[in-house]
């Protein structure tokens, strides 16, 4: 009986759903859409024009799209699946939008129409912006640009789409904190919207560029920006333009510290940001007012806004608001004396930074990291398998071997010899084992991505000299690693020519500081003495990131080498760091810890090398210290033997 009544609830539901769509969809709409689908107009501006009073009308749109659909009148697909992405977008119902914005793409393809894919393009760019895949919108903007850029005379909607291009990418340059590109990109797209006089283009350019200036601590020129993307969302009739600008120019009032004009702002803007429904700007207009409340010590209802922003936040999945109500609520406990709930909400506000920032960056150069490790592996693979048949082969002549000799020997040697045979295996195994160890710690993907990071700066910001420059010597490094790492030892010249692009290499984060400097005794034929490949690498990094990154002032690094008299080749590099002491505490303040192998790896290599030699090797690391016994620095010394 229960069942039967559920189906009957359920089949009623679906009747009313159906009877209520056909009644909202308007017989005058349904004759519109039929003339339209007629008519089959091509572009954005002739269907925009037609069924813009509609197009925020999530029934009506999605009546025509299936329309559009059925009949085989993609570019008006198109079109209504876009407006609805926008409108699911402005909820916050961001994979909702992805849904419908990729759809429209392949609409638009269907359709063979350049037009609404550079559109779907777009709005897909601005979706994954907000929810700060940085790569995945970089990529979506580029596309898009570089198919509009390949009209020679693009049409009006063409334009303004390669406006929304160029935004967009100023976007990703404003999130990745690059304020002067971002402004250059903003102020190139307003003025290609002044020549089309598209006044929400102008508005949105003056926005943004006012949160760039916003960033930069630039308050009044951020206020003037402000106020005049404002002038012109109200001249349009902009109901969400105004809410963002309202609630900018009342951030920009308690920087400055007018509350009283901020709140004053704030409390009718949040009325009107919530009968709009967008959550995103509904969370931030929420943390500013009680940012606000809280320096009139209203702390109750401070506490509630910033909460509920927190909220928001959370169920839309919106980084930025996370990170901002956590700041604001800490610095609230804070100021009412709650330092444990204070230090809680800002441990949490910084992890979740730290998270973002790293996948932001690692999101922007997955693509590359990720080809060149399955590269990398599918190479190691196959050199692996080659030896795999070799030592099978070897295998193979052996027993043939111990075969024919156990007619000649006896039982004893014949055990001896597999003994011995498979202690030589063992032992291969083992050196192999850490010399695929010291290629991945000299190959790792953190200083792939600092390096490739550090050259697409110069290549951002048009230094195609120092791009050009740096890429040789970075793609030197990697061959040189690469034939180094199948060789167990190599004359010094080509060790120290090695460290040398290294450090070059890594110079450029530290815009280049460090004062690195190799000095050779006369005495010393660098091409005729050998030592282990890639060992002085490990310690120039150590003094690197352990000694001189968190120096303030002159950094330098010296690598002194000179003959010994007992057959040793003596290696000095110091560096004028912090020390091993106060790096260590500096090493256990960070939140994210990494365990460092590469001098292990070094020993155990110099170990394996000295075995050849009548000497074996020393290493020896001595702290240094000033007249005033403070740290000066660190300094190693390392003994290998030359025979």
């Amino acid at each position: 009986m229960l069942q039967t009544k559920q189906i009957f609830v359920l089949f009623f539901l679906l009747f009313y759903s159906v009877s209520c769509y056909t009644q909202e969809v308007s017989s005058e709409f349904i004759s519109l859409s039929d003339s339209l689908i007629k008519a089959e107009p091509k572009t954005y501006r002739e269907i925009d024009k037609i069924l813009r009073p509609k197009r925020k009308d999530t029934i009506h749109m999605r009546y025509f799209s299936n329309t559009a659909e059925s009949k085989g009148y993609f570019a008006g697909q198109s079109y209504a699946l876009n407006q609805l992405g926008r409108r699911y977008r402005a909820y916050s119902q961001f994979s909702n939008a992805i849904a419908l914005h990729t759809k429209a793409l392949e609409a638009a393809n269907k359709d063979e129409n350049l037009e609404f894919k550079v559109f779907s393009l777009n709005m897909l760019s601005v979706v994954y912006r907000r929810t700060d895949a940085i790569k995945t919108a970089l990529d979506y903007s580029q596309e898009a640009l570089e198919l509009a850029e390949t009209v020679k005379n693009p049409s009006d909607g063409l334009k303004r789409s390669i406006n929304v291009s160029l935004n967009g990418i100023g976007n990703i340059y404003q999130t990745l904190e690059q304020y002067d590109l971002a402004i250059k990109q903003f102020e190139k797209s307003m003025f290609l919207e002044k020549e089309l006089g598209n006044e929400l283009g102008i508005a949105i350019n003056h926005q943004n560029i006012g949160e760039c200036q916003e960033s930069q601590l630039n308050l009044n020129a951020a206020l003037e920006n402000f106020k005049t993307s404002l002038y012109y969302n109200k001249k349009i009739n902009n109901a969400m333009g105004i809410i963002i600008c309202k609630n900018s120019i009342a951030q920009i009032n308690i920087k400055q510290e007018k509350i009283k004009e901020a709140i004053a702002i704030l409390e009718p803007t949040l009325i009107d940001s919530k009968s709009l429904g967008d959550q995103y700007v509904t969370s931030a207009v929420h943390i500013n007012l009680g940012t606000a409340l809280m320096h009139i010590k209203n702390y109750k209802d401070a506490e509630k806004n910033m909460l509920t922003g927190l909220q928001l936040a959370k169920k839309h999945n919106l980084p930025s608001g996370i990170i901002k109500a956590n700041l604001n609520l800490s610095d609230l406990y804070n100021e009412q004396g709650k330092y444990k709930k204070a230090l809680e909400y800002y441990k949490v506000a910084q992890a979740f930074d730290e998270g973002i920032t790293n996948v932001r960056n690692l999101r922007y150069v997955n693509d590359m990291i990720i080809r060149y490790d399955t590269e990398k592996k599918s190479s190691q693979i196959e050199v692996l398998a080659k030896e795999n048949e070799i030592v099978k082969l070897k295998l193979r002549k052996n027993k043939t071997t111990l075969l024919i000799s156990a007619f000649a020997l006896t039982l004893l040697a014949g055990i001896f010899f597999i003994l011995y045979r498979q202690y030589q295996l063992k032992n291969e195994k083992k050196l192999l084992t850490l010399e695929q160890t010291m290629l991945r710690s000299q190959m790792n993907p953190h200083f792939l991505f600092n390096s490739l990071n550090s050259i697409k700066l110069y290549i951002i910001n048009n230094e195609k000299k120092n791009a050009v420059h740096y890429l040789n010597k970075f793609s030197k490094l990697v061959r040189k690693i690469l034939e180094a790492s199948s060789l167990k030892e190599i004359p010094l010249a080509e060790e120290l020519e090695t460290v040398d692009l290294y450090m070059n290499i890594e110079n450029i984060r530290f815009s280049n500081e460090i004062n690195f400097n190799i000095s050779i005794a006369e005495d010393i034929d660098t091409h005729t003495i050998k030592i282990p490949s890639l060992i002085l690498q490990p310690f120039l990094e150590n003094a690197l990131w352990h000694g001189l990154s968190s120096k303030e002032g002159e950094k330098n690094i010296k690598l002194n080498v000179r003959k010994c008299k007992d057959g040793f080749i003596h290696i000095e590099i110091t560096d004028n760091g912090v020390g091993r002491a106060a790096a260590e505490k500096i090493k256990k303040n960070k939140v994210l810890k990494r365990k460092s192998i590469g001098i292990d790896i070094t020993k155990e290599r110099l170990t394996n090398f000295s075995r050849d030699y009548q000497n074996s090797f020393s290493l020896e690391i001595i702290d240094l210290y000033d007249e005033n016994k403070n740290s000066s620095g660190t300094q190693v010394l390392l003994h290998i033997p030359t025979f």
